[in-house]
């Protein structure tokens, strides 16, 4: 239901952030405006999150096979997504990044980001991996370091196009490696390399190292590079505690770039005030506390693991959102789940959580059993 309230919140900023004076909404072509878009995914989400719920996650784990496992497959495949999406012709790019892939349905063009699948697929694999090798996961040159090359590649194909996603998925693997029983020092030693990694697709990028001085002195560039980030602070300053109402704001109106997708949350500022974006913020401290739960509760490994990575995946995602907005962070495109704009994200984030819920299912029943034949 934390969830359900979530997505039914972004839907609803997500139409009012979307509003533009100079035109009109033309219904036939709905699928072309962001926020008739959200009115969309947002059932059909819900229904994800259902159907996933009923799905028993066992079938997720690797088997005595790597073959006979249906994630190997899905890993495969999104390994040549993100190589697909690189290429002209294959990948569309938008805002001088090439992340999506448009698929032609009837008369709308639906675009698919092939990073967020590769981000929840390698958080299966990886829960799945520390469990199918749990005694033998400690050898680094036979365990770590093969699944650390694949990690190095699925980040990798990131960051030429999504910095802020290839480093949020290097950040959460190694992680759930490090729940799943991998040495702290095996997870220290590959650091420097993913530094100078990191720092290379820096200083490749002047649009990078500009991000970087606007954080670092924000009134220098605040017509520029900062320019994002003091509109943030001027959607959310001006909201006061309980805002200017509901489709009342008015940074949408091209004050705000991304006000849809990575700094809604400013709008929610704006529209409902510090009690708004408190809502919010209780919200998601409710999703890791319960999602925490369902991870203390679970006795399989295999569901422990994979539970953990999903709500770490969203509450560090969301923790990062609003300390961009909030100018705590430097500026990234990192979207706040189920709230911004995105079908890719919220469906994929929608069936994770089905996953997480079945997990809790799953757990209810072996308790359950256990009492019955106690």
């Amino acid at each position: 239901m934390v969830v359900v309230v979530l997505m039914s919140l972004g839907t609803v900023f997500v139409f009012s952030a979307s509003a533009n004076i100079s035109r009109d909404i033309e219904f036939h072509r709905f699928y072309e405006y962001p926020g008739l878009r959200q009115i969309l995914f947002f059932p059909l989400a819900v229904l994800i999150l259902y159907f996933v719920s009923l799905i028993d996650y066992r079938r997720l784990r690797i088997g005595e096979s790597f073959w006979k496992s249906p994630v190997v497959y899905l890993l495969i495949f999104s390994v040549l997504l993100l190589i697909a999406v690189l290429i002209p012709g294959i990948g569309t790019e938008i805002n001088r990044a090439r992340r999506w892939i448009r698929i032609a349905v009837g008369p709308a063009r639906i675009s698919f980001q092939p990073s967020e699948l590769a981000k929840w697929v390698t958080i299966i694999f990886l829960a799945g991996f520390c469990v199918k090798f749990k005694y033998t996961l400690r050898l680094y040159w036979k365990r770590f370091a093969p699944v650390c090359a694949l990690v190095g590649l699925v980040a990798g194909l990131i960051i030429i196009e999504d910095f802020g996603t290839a480093g949020f998925v290097a950040l959460l693997s190694f992680l759930v490696l490090l729940i799943g029983g991998v040495k702290f020092w095996h997870i220290l030693t590959p650091m420097p390399f993913a530094f100078l990694a990191f720092l290379a697709a820096i200083l490749k990028s002047p649009t990078r190292i500009q991000r970087i001085r606007a954080f670092l002195d924000p009134e220098s560039w605040a017509g520029s590079s900062s320019y994002q980030a003091s509109q943030s602070l001027v959607a959310l300053g001006s909201g006061g505690f309980l805002g200017k109402g509901l489709g009342g704001g008015i940074s949408k109106y091209g004050h705000l770039p991304e006000d849809t997708t990575d700094f809604i949350f400013a709008i929610v500022g704006e529209e409902l005030g510090f009690v708004g974006t408190c809502t919010v913020i209780v919200l998601f401290i409710c999703f890791v506390w319960l999602g925490m739960m369902v991870v203390s509760r679970c006795e399989d490994k295999f569901g422990k693991l994979l539970a953990a990575g999903i709500v770490l995946s969203i509450g560090i995602q969301a923790a990062i959102n609003i300390g961009v907005v909030t100018v705590v962070l430097p500026t990234k495109g990192i979207p706040l789940p189920f709230v911004s704009a995105g079908g890719t994200s919220m469906l994929l984030s929608a069936a994770a959580v089905g996953v997480l819920v079945n997990i809790a299912r799953q757990t209810d029943k072996q308790d359950l059993t256990e009492r019955l034949y106690e």
